[in-house]
C-alpha cells in the first residue's frame, strides 16, 4: 500500500459510505480524511457519472 490519497484534478476523493467505497474501489484502503485539501465527492467524479446513487450493486453484475 502506497499510503497516498486517490485524487482527481488535485482533489481528495471522498465518499460518505465506506461500504460503497470499498466495493467501488476493491483493495483499495478507505481511510477517514479530514485534512486541508479540497475534496470531490466520488459521485462527482467524471468516471461515476453513469452510476446510480445511492450505489446499487445489481448494477455491477
Amino acid at each position: 500500500m502506497s499510503g497516498e490519497l486517490l485524487t482527481f484534478g488535485g482533489q481528495v476523493l471522498v465518499h460518505d459510505n465506506r461500504g460503497e467505497l470499498e466495493y467501488l474501489l476493491p483493495g483499495a484502503r478507505v481511510v477517514p480524511y479530514d485534512g486541508d485539501l479540497p475534496t470531490l465527492p466520488i459521485r462527482d467524479h467524471p468516471s461515476m457519472a453513469s452510476v446510480q446513487w445511492p450505489l446499487r450493486r445489481e448494477d455491477f453484475r
